[in-house]
């Protein structure tokens, strides 16, 4: 059993809200968006930390972190990629390494708006964690935490504030 952080989309800044959340983790999965090797690091100093570049972010970021993720992990196969759109619109990229892969959890981020849906065409959940930094048009910050247990994700909770 693994408890996990999820965020995105934090453009460059950490806000203290988003790192008191991040301490009940075990690790902590950031969907893109970075905005620095400043937010790397202060991740890694609060936790393990498995990171995938966004549209946003520079050489330094991209070439510490891949443009997807795909692992397992307590039994349940992920993928996870900035844009990768949500079931019934799937970016091309994201429909190719859903159909070849064949995760269970399909996470990104890139819209700044929180989703979780179920897909069961593709039998999989997926996430989008919304935004936790300044920039963007959302009006909360928002994150994700869940607990992954033997191939299910358990525990889902929205953690939210007002910007």
């Amino acid at each position: 059993m693994i408890r996990i952080g999820l965020i995105s989309d934090t453009h460059g800044i950490i806000l203290p809200f988003v790192k008191k959340a991040l301490e009940d983790t075990d690790e902590i999965w950031h969907a893109g968006d970075i905005g620095g090797l400043n937010v790397l690091d202060e991740l890694r100093e609060l936790k393990p930390l498995r990171a995938v570049f966004g549209n946003i972010d520079d050489y330094k970021v991209r070439r510490e972190c891949p443009e997807y993720l795909f692992f397992e992990i307590e039994n349940l196969k992920v993928l996870m990629m900035h844009i990768g759109g949500y079931p019934g619109k799937y970016s091309p990229e994201a429909r190719k390494l859903i159909k070849e892969l064949k995760p269970g959890l399909f996470i990104s981020g890139h819209s700044h708006i929180l989703k979780v849906i179920p897909d069961p065409a593709n039998h999989l959940l997926h996430l989008n964690p919304g935004a936790c930094g300044k920039q963007g048009m959302h009006t909360r910050y928002t994150l994700l935490r869940f607990t992954l247990d033997s191939g299910k994700v358990t525990q889902m909770e929205v953690v939210e504030k007002e910007r």
